[in-house]
């Protein structure tokens, strides 16, 4: 089971621009992952993300257990929070 405190939602506009824009990079050329991201370059999959971001359809999530950040569709939050 899933501890509350174990994946924080992490505000991207508290982020420096630089680090949201490395964040937003890693994400999108990530080895592994299919994020769907990789038709158009990678401006274009940067940009599609950051306003996924600002609309609030995706967030970024930090989790404690791996110290990693991700970025997920916002309904996966909506959906683990109400369970």
């Amino acid at each position: 089971m899933d501890e509350p405190e174990a994946m924080l939602v992490i505000p991207h506009r508290q982020l420096s621009p630089d680090a949201l824009t490395g964040l937003i990079e890693e994400f999108v050329t990530r080895d592994g992952t299919d994020s769907g991201y990789t038709r158009g370059s990678l401006d274009e999959s940067v940009a599609m993300v950051r306003r996924q971001l600002d609309v609030g359809q995706a967030v970024i999530v930090f989790d404690n257990r791996t110290q990693t950040c991700n970025i997920v569709p916002a309904e996966t939050i909506k959906t683990t929070n109400q369970s």
